[in-house]
């Protein structure tokens, strides 16, 4: 154990040359970033989620009842053993030849053993409270952070000058609002990274599970080698579009049809002034080119820009899904309401809907003993939510 240790933690990976984890100690005079510190994150990211349930039950609950927003999730489909037994045992999503056997089986028509399973898959889905109460928390504790690391940032003399965050690396103190403000993000991550497991599970599960772990294993690796200074900034450039982000979904919950395209359009031109203009050229221009100029590249460095271009890449593909929702609420707007957080077959859709043939025919069924009701399973809305939260 102690030579695996001892490999892991290879000065010449993570630190310049000439420089060893002993320049690196705390003493009376200056205080340093140390890798101890990161395991009090554990802990608070516990805590964090408890206070979410908290938060979540107490005051973003009541809020939402306050709001007209009903507790009650998508209608339930009819119980049914052989369907049950199907939709548990072997697929939720039944292809055509199974479809035709069900219906010879139940003497039900396909398009109402469609409507069951689409019912059945509903009812494993939140409610739309449950769903504001989810992003509440989130733009909540977006709001503060981000409020914070603008007031932190304000007094930093890297926020003017980045090349600030090299000079005299990494000789450089760790104040307590630093530590603060990075713990604080470090713990939030990691309970986002938890709760993914229990919330509500979205189609791009894998690529937030990977924009977690980039994110944690960014805020590790900066803290522990002392780049903090340039990690507020990216944390902070992030910060500023999940608040948007959060405060559209809750105007679409409760369904504020002006305010939700604002907040939407707001938060899009946000979301791509930052990470696909202000990210490249202020925040990859001083990590690759003005480190190189000024400390020199080192295997920890290629490591770190090595994520932060990796988080590029995820900024470019959630642009593109932001781009075609917005191009597909303006098609759709033509003929209604544009409203982007609003739209059928979203790329991240929490609910599935009906079809549009299915809301203006509805199937007659045959004669059965077990029939459903013939009433649609989403209660007639699609909520997306886009991008995480995201960093």
């Amino acid at each position: 154990m102690a030579g695996i240790l001892a490999w892991f933690w290879n000065e010449r990976f993570w630190l310049p040359h000439n420089v060893t984890w002993a320049d690196l100690k705390n003493t009376d005079d200056s205080t340093f970033p140390q890798a101890e510190d990161l395991y009090l994150a554990c802990p608070l990211a516990f805590c964090m989620f408890m206070i979410r349930l908290v938060f979540e039950r107490f005051i973003a609950r009541p809020c939402a009842l306050g709001l007209k927003i009903q507790a009650n999730g998508p209608q339930k489909a009819q119980p049914n053993a052989i369907l049950e037994k199907v939709f548990t045992a072997i697929t939720k999503h039944p292809d055509e030849k199974r479809l035709e056997g069900l219906s010879k089986q139940l003497d039900w028509d396909v398009r109402t053993i469609q409507r069951w399973f689409r019912q059945r898959r509903n009812q494993e889905k939140p409610s739309t409270l449950a769903r504001f109460c989810e992003s509440m928390w989130r733009f909540s504790f977006y709001l503060y952070i981000f409020t914070y690391g603008v007031r932190f940032l304000k007094k930093s003399p890297w926020l003017w000058n980045t090349r600030e965050c090299w000079y005299n690396y990494p000789y450089q103190p760790l104040t307590v609002d630093l530590h603060y403000y990075y713990i604080l993000e470090l713990s939030f991550y990691l309970s986002l990274l938890f709760s993914q497991f229990t919330d509500i599970r979205r189609k791009d599960f894998v690529l937030m599970f990977v924009h977690h772990v980039s994110t944690i294993s960014l805020l590790s690796f900066s803290y522990v080698n002392n780049m903090a200074r340039v990690g507020t900034l990216v944390l902070c450039l992030h910060d500023a579009a999940d608040v948007l982000l959060e405060a559209a979904k809750m105007a679409n919950y409760v369904k504020c049809q002006r305010l939700c395209p604002l907040l939407f359009v707001m938060f899009a031109l946000v979301f791509m002034g930052s990470r696909l203009a202000l990210y490249p050229v202020w925040i990859l221009n001083t990590t690759v080119f003005e480190s190189w100029e000024i400390i020199g590249p080192y295997p920890s460095w290629w490591l770190f820009n090595g994520l932060l271009v990796l988080l590029q890449a995820l900024h470019t593909f959630w642009s593109y899904l932001i781009v075609r929702i917005a191009c597909r609420a303006i098609s759709r707007g033509k003929a209604g309401k544009w409203n982007p957080l609003h739209v059928s077959k979203d790329d991240r859709s929490d609910i599935e809907s009906s079809s549009d043939e299915d809301e203006l025919h509805p199937p007659l069924q045959k004669h059965h003993t077990n029939g459903t009701n013939g009433a649609h399973g989403t209660n007639g809305y699609l909520s997306s939510s886009l991008c995480p939260d995201e960093h």
